[in-house]
Formats: structure tokens, C-alpha cells, sequence
């Protein structure tokens, strides 16, 4: 590839990927009317042509966008409550890993998911559907440990609309004053109160070191 002409006069298409990552970009910074072809093109300085190498039409990289969101969001929570734990509680923090972790669970996809769902029906029913699967991953999750069906139903909704309505609510807490916070929810989420050795190997995945003089 000759290096000193811009890529669109190269011969250089890019990847699926490249189109894919600028079109995340895009939404989480603009919305989804903001995701069109010819703009993505002079963001990546490509050629408009070199997209349909990749992807058939804008609407197919919309479903890519849908499909990422699909695989990261709903697939990791749902295996996050399928984690190894020897106590609900360190299943509670198991899932918690979803709220501190970005590359598990991505907050601002999903606020721009259910954005986008607001003027489509058809996103709108794919956020039902997530919900729908997420629920019923963490009420399984507490009959696992024992809870009546009722109990388990209530519980996995407490938990999880709580932190849908952090996402929905854009709520901004630092990672000391949420840590500071984990066992308290742990123990609102389960009705039993995290170990502390539970807490120390949360804290130490996370790179975090409790400090005592933090107020919850």
C-alpha cells in the first residue's frame, strides 16, 4: 500500500470491523440517525463503494450494530449468572462484575440501544426480548440457590431494574463510592450479606482497594 495517498485512493476497503467500530462510535455519540453511510466513509476516509464490500446495505449494518449489542450485553450478563459461586451472594457479585466492567457489560450501548428503540418497533422488540432473556437468567439464578419461584422472580427484577435504571437515568458515581455500596446491595438484592472474603476477591478482580474511611 502506498502510505503517502489517504486510504480512499489507495485501493484499501477496510474491514467490517473498522465499519463496525465506527458506526458504535457513531451511535453512542450521535444516535442512530447519525449512523449513515457516505459520513462513516469520510470519518474512516474510504471510499462510499468499499462498504458494500462488507456489509450489503445500511441496514444490515444496523443489525451488526443490534448482533454486537445482542452478544455483549445480554450474552455476558446471561453468563455471568452461570459463573462458579458457592453462595448466592457470590453469585450477586459475580453479576456485579456486569456494572464494573465495561468489556462485560457496556452502559453506553445500552442506553443507546433503548434510545434507538424509541423510534423503532422493531429495536423495541429486541430489547423486549433481552429483557425478557436477562430475567430469566438471574430468577434461574436464584432458584439455584434455593428460593421459591415468587421470591426468585421478585428478586431478579429488584436487581435488575435497579441498574437498567442507573443506565436509563445516566446515573455517574465514582468506582469508590459504588464499591462502597456493593455489600449493602448484595444484601438489599439477597437478603443475606456478602463474606468478607467474597468481598475481597471482588475488590481484588477489580483492582480495587477498599478504604475505610469511605462513607457509603
Amino acid at each position: 500500500m502506498n502510505t503517502h495517498l489517504p486510504p480512499s485512493e489507495t485501493g484499501w476497503r477496510g474491514s467490517a470491523d473498522i465499519w463496525l467500530e465506527a458506526a458504535y462510535d457513531t451511535l453512542l455519540n450521535s444516535g442512530v440517525d447519525a449512523v449513515r453511510i457516505m459520513p462513516l466513509a469520510k470519518q474512516l476516509k474510504l471510499s462510499r463503494t468499499s462498504f458494500y464490500w462488507f456489509f450489503k446495505d445500511r441496514e444490515a449494518l444496523l443489525e451488526a450494530l443490534i448482533e454486537r449489542w445482542r452478544q455483549k450485553n445480554t450474552g455476558n450478563l446471561i453468563a455471568q449468572t452461570h459463573a462458579f459461586a458457592a453462595s448466592i451472594t457470590e453469585a450477586a457479585l459475580n453479576l456485579f462484575d456486569c456494572w464494573i466492567d465495561s468489556a462485560l457489560f457496556d452502559d453506553r450501548f445500552e442506553f443507546a440501544i433503548r434510545n434507538w428503540a424509541l423510534q423503532s418497533d422493531e429495536v423495541a422488540s429486541e430489547i423486549a426480548d433481552a429483557d425478557r432473556l436477562r430475567l430469566t437468567a438471574l430468577k434461574t439464578m436464584f432458584e439455584r440457590y434455593g428460593f421459591a419461584d415468587a421470591e426468585a422472580d421478585i428478586r431478579a427484577r429488584t436487581i435488575y431494574l435497579t441498574q437498567i435504571g442507573y443506565i436509563s437515568m445516566r446515573t455517574e458515581e465514582s468506582l469508590a463510592i459504588r464499591m462502597a455500596r456493593i455489600a449493602r446491595y448484595v444484601e438489599v438484592f439477597t437478603g443475606q450479606p456478602p463474606g468478607p472474603a467474597e468481598l475481597e476477591r471482588f475488590f481484588h478482580r477489580h483492582r480495587f482497594q477498599p478504604s475505610d474511611d469511605l462513607a457509603g
